[in-house]
């Protein structure tokens, strides 16, 4: 395991989670690294670029608000593996609304690596429902 790189990835994914809660788009895009690849609902999406993200990110933040979203937390984080430029998170993520109250819960699989000098997340796998 290498430490210093499993708190990069650590730190990377408190930024994104604190960029997402403050809905700041831009900041948001700027914890991954591109091509960003996500797996959710059997679905894989590649996000190429910051300004397709932020894009992407403006159209769902209506949905989250409309289900009552409030904010984001990590309930659990752990580094499953760690090497030199890339780093294994496995996450469960609670949704919240403004009083604390978590109304849905899931598991997501998330890669962080180091492209050019920059840690980003560049891998999504989430269980957005339950089975």
């Amino acid at each position: 395991m290498n430490e210093e790189s499993a708190q990069r990835g650590i730190e990377v994914v408190e930024d994104f989670i604190r960029t997402f809660n403050a809905q700041d788009h831009e900041r948001h895009a700027e914890t991954l690294n591109y091509p960003h690849i996500r797996l959710a609902n059997g679905k894989f999406t590649t996000i190429e670029n910051a300004e397709a993200f932020i894009e992407g990110c403006r159209r769902g933040e209506s949905r989250l608000r409309e289900e009552g979203w409030h904010h984001t937390v990590a309930a659990s984080l752990d580094v499953v593996h760690s090497g030199s430029d890339k780093v294994h998170i496995a996450l469960r993520n609670d949704r919240c609304r403004a009083d604390g109250t978590v109304y849905h819960s899931f598991d997501t699989f998330w890669i962080a690596t180091l492209v050019d000098g920059h840690w980003g997340i560049q891998f999504r796998s989430s269980f957005l429902h339950a089975s």
